[in-house]
């Protein structure tokens, strides 16, 4: 392809469909953990072949690379969606259901993702204080243990109730994990 036609192929006023047709690629790919590399053999496998920094473009280029209609169809092909799904803006494709729990989701990740930064500081806080202090590791695990479970009563004795990360701080009296059968 010249540069000429890959410019007339990026251009600058682009269609909404067209945006969200490169919305949809790039959601459906990363939905399934391909890398744009990933989804070029895939795309070569059934017939369409686009290359991985074709694929790039249309996701991320500036401006994006437009898409013709044998690659949508083989979007649709690879990603077993039909080409009305891949026109249409990605949140619209799933039923308000799913929007909903999708979207309470993410609400609550971020307030998770808000609340462990301090979480994880405080730890950093605490792990610092025993380097600089070695002699008072036990009782700073043991003082750490005695508040969480106060403070989280029975679910402190799950082991999935503490955070991976925070098990070192626990050392010998962090719950075991459970067997499982």
């Amino acid at each position: 392809m010249s540069s000429e036609e890959g410019a007339a192929r990026a251009g600058p006023e682009r269609p909404l469909p067209e945006n969200n047709v490169a919305e949809r690629i790039k959601l459906e790919r990363e939905f399934r953990g391909w890398s744009t590399q990933k989804l070029a053999e895939r795309m070569a496998e059934v017939g369409h072949p686009v290359n991985q920094a074709a694929i790039w473009r249309i996701e991320s280029g500036k401006p994006r690379r437009r898409v013709n209609l044998d690659e949508a169809l083989g979007f649709c092909k690879v990603f077993d969606i039909p080409l009305d799904d891949l026109a249409s803006p990605p949140g619209h494709v799933s039923n308000a259901e799913v929007r909903r729990l999708v979207g309470e989701y993410v609400e609550r990740w971020k307030d998770w993702r808000a609340t462990r930064k301090p979480l994880d500081r405080a730890k950093a806080d605490i792990d610092d204080y025993i380097k600089a202090h070695p002699d008072q590791e036990g009782m700073v695990k043991g003082l750490l243990t005695y508040e969480l479970a106060g403070a989280a009563g029975n679910d402190f004795t799950r082991y999935d109730s503490v955070p991976a990360r925070h098990r070192s701080l626990l050392g010998d009296a962090a719950p075991a994990k459970p067997v499982t059968e």
